[in-house]
């Protein structure tokens, strides 16, 4: 008879629960699951079917404008948290990084590593052990799968880096130990699809914008494919361009615009519009009309969107002041019109983008601001939505527009 100490009745014993749960894993590889999900349901199905870990770990280098890699961990009565290690962290955590099992592991080309954190035969060779053992943990698996073929000492393939924790005394078993890397095979199957899919997502979000991206990956991918958006058009470009191009160096220009787009297209993002489009320097982004709104209330984001723009950058310029830097301005159309919004280009080299007459009445209503030296003038065709006193600035010929076009800017 098997003796029961501090133990759990083992399912790792009991190859048709395990099955269950690879099962259910690769499952997920096939449905639109999120990575979190993925995650917590196996971790969860894994103690269901006896085995005792209490905490997990597994983190994976993806492609996104904000981060270099993600970690994900979840522990028993706590759930998924995740925390993504930003592109401009990475020099402080080299250290950190290569004092690490996972560094180790990589660069003596072990896939496992299996440390006892306490009783006899306890090793704490690593941080990350000496950490875990005061949380509670009594014994760890370490583990590194590759997605790709991987040189020995290569740190920067792809694949999967992971842990398993439990807390009970005696630790895994050998049977433990088995049904976990049966899993842990499994999951890194599940996850590289997943992973493949959300970094689609992150580069066509990055490079297309939230609308257009999404548009894309569903199927809007040919020549032509697109549809006709009712909403106000915003159309934003920054002043002095050229001449702060030419005086600027390269690093501090770019610089610049980037603090400049986070201005303003960023506002555009926040008060809830859509970014269709940087062009050079300037910005054209749209708050559509919808069934949950009025039109006034649309209007009403757009002019919101404007005043949050302008204090922006107000406090990017007190930043350049007082770093003896370049100061920024810009000039800002609001229109309201039709764009229709699709594709356009050769059939195997496409541009999402935005086309027909109102958006090219934006860029002249823009280019106005100028000439009469607002920072934001409006149509006629906005003044009359927007639930606010607009100032009337009379009627001015827009380049390429046949007729004189009455412009407003926004009132006191």
């Amino acid at each position: 008879m098997q003796r029961i100490d501090d133990r759990i009745k083992r399912g790792g014993d009991d190859d048709s629960l395990i099955s269950s749960v690879v099962d259910w894993v690769m499952a997920q590889a096939l449905r639109d699951t999120t990575i979190e999900d993925l995650f917590e349901g196996c971790c969860l199905r894994m103690r269901s079917a006896g085995l005792p870990i209490a905490r997990g770990y597994i983190a994976f280098r993806t492609l996104h404008p904000l981060y270099s890699a993600m970690g994900l961990t979840w522990e028993l009565g706590n759930g998924v948290k995740t925390v993504g290690m930003a592109h401009n962290s990475a020099h402080t955590r080299d250290e950190v990084w290569r004092r690490s099992p996972f560094y180790f592991m990589l660069t003596k080309d072990i896939s496992l590593l299996r440390r006892r954190l306490t009783g006899e035969g306890a090793m704490h060779d690593f941080e990350l052990m000496k950490d875990l053992r005061d949380d509670g943990y009594t014994d760890m698996l370490t583990y590194a799968i590759h997605f790709e073929e991987a040189t020995p000492g290569d740190t920067e393939s792809r694949g999967i880096l992971g842990t398993w924790a439990c807390d009970v005394k005696a630790g895994f078993s050998d049977s433990d130990i088995r049904s976990l890397i049966r899993v842990q095979n499994r999951l890194a199957v599940a996850c590289k699809v997943i992973i493949k899919s959300q970094i689609a997502q992150n580069i066509s979000t990055t490079y297309l914008g939230t609308n257009a991206g999404q548009r894309v990956l569903t199927g809007q991918i040919k020549r032509g494919d697109g549809e006709k958006i009712h909403a106000v058009i915003w159309y934003s470009d920054l002043r002095n361009s050229t001449a702060l191009g030419d005086m600027m160096p390269e690093e501090e220009y770019l610089d610049l615009l980037n603090g400049y787009f986070e201005s303003t297209a960023g506002a555009i993002i926040d008060n809830g519009g859509d970014v269709l489009l940087l062009i050079g320097d300037a910005v054209l982004g749209i708050f559509p009309f919808t069934d949950d709104r009025t039109h006034a209330e649309t209007g009403e984001l757009a002019v919101k969107a404007a005043y949050d723009a302008m204090e922006r950058i107000q406090k990017l310029n007190a930043c350049a002041c007082d770093n003896d830097k370049c100061e920024v301005s810009f000039g800002l159309g609001l229109h309201v019109g039709n764009v229709m919004f699709g594709n356009i280009g050769l059939p195997d080299r496409l541009q999402f983008t935005t086309v027909g007459p109102a958006v090219n009445e934006v860029a002249r209503l823009e280019a106005l601001t100028k000439e009469l030296g607002q920072p934001i003038l409006m149509s006629k065709e906005f003044a009359e939505i927007v639930g606010r006193q607009c100032m009337p600035m009379g009627e001015h010929q827009l380049r390429g527009i046949e007729e004189k076009r009455e412009v407003f800017t926004l009132g006191d």
